[in-house]
């Protein structure tokens, strides 16, 4: 984190002026790279999927009502909390910042993130209660995160939104139980095909194509990637 820190400030104050002229090649190939279709379509996918097949179902049926608490109230909570303290304190460092710009850094800011949690959890001594409360909180926050941040971005850009209940239930509905839906039927037909196949290439392939094939699928659907 701290090199990819460094790289990026020194990318930001001199990558124009020094990589044109001494990495011409690498300069060309950084430009034509779709980094956020990189990160997002591809990287985080298969992340999500190493992270989430390691966690036990028997354990998080046994920790549903906190899981869901924290991936819905909890992702409120702490969109508000921290909109309200970036607003009282950036004007100390000289910044002045309309509140419903804090609040959607609140909403992009407030979603744990599954690869992060999953890896620490690894190598923290916690009980298996609170490991699946977490683990399972940072992989579905995701639906909520995404109806919470552009509910905020709509009225940022000064966008007419419909509020109501029933318009954001529906839109959280689209999100979160058409992901969930649809990587719920991906997974059973997966799990039906490995076994019908007892050859680990294979089950590799098959593995690597669904959660490809489930983004893309997603994608099109305009339902959310994470969670599927």
């Amino acid at each position: 984190m701290v090199i990819a820190i460094a790289v990026s400030i020194f990318l930001v104050s001199f990558g124009e002026a020094v990589l044109p002229r001494t990495f011409g090649h690498l300069h060309n190939l950084m430009n034509s790279i779709d980094f956020t279709e990189v990160l997002m379509g591809a990287m985080l996918n298969f992340l999500l999927f190493a992270g989430g097949i390691h966690i036990n179902i028997d354990d998080l049926k046994e920790q549903l009502r906190p899981v869901l608490i924290f991936s819905t109230l909890g992702v409120v909570i702490s969109t508000f909390v921290v909109g309200f303290g970036m607003f009282y304190i950036l004007p100390f460092l000289g910044i002045e910042l309309p509140f419903i710009y804090c609040l959607l850094f609140g909403a992009l800011i407030s979603p744990t993130d599954p690869v992060a949690v999953l890896s620490i959890l690894k190598q923290a001594n916690v009980s298996k209660s609170l490991e699946t409360k977490v683990a399972g909180e940072s992989l579905f926050n995701d639906g909520m995160a995404v109806v919470v941040f552009t509910v905020v971005l709509q009225l940022a850009i000064g966008n007419e939104v419909d509020l109501g209940v029933e318009s954001i239930g529906l839109l959280l509905l689209k999100e979160a139980g058409g992901g969930l839906l649809l990587g719920v039927i991906l997974g059973w037909i997966t799990s039906r095909l490995m076994r019908e196949v007892d050859d680990y290439i294979i089950s590799v392939l098959v593995t690597l194509s669904v959660v490809m094939g489930g983004y893309l699928i997603a994608r099109q659907m305009h339902i959310s990637g994470p969670l599927t």
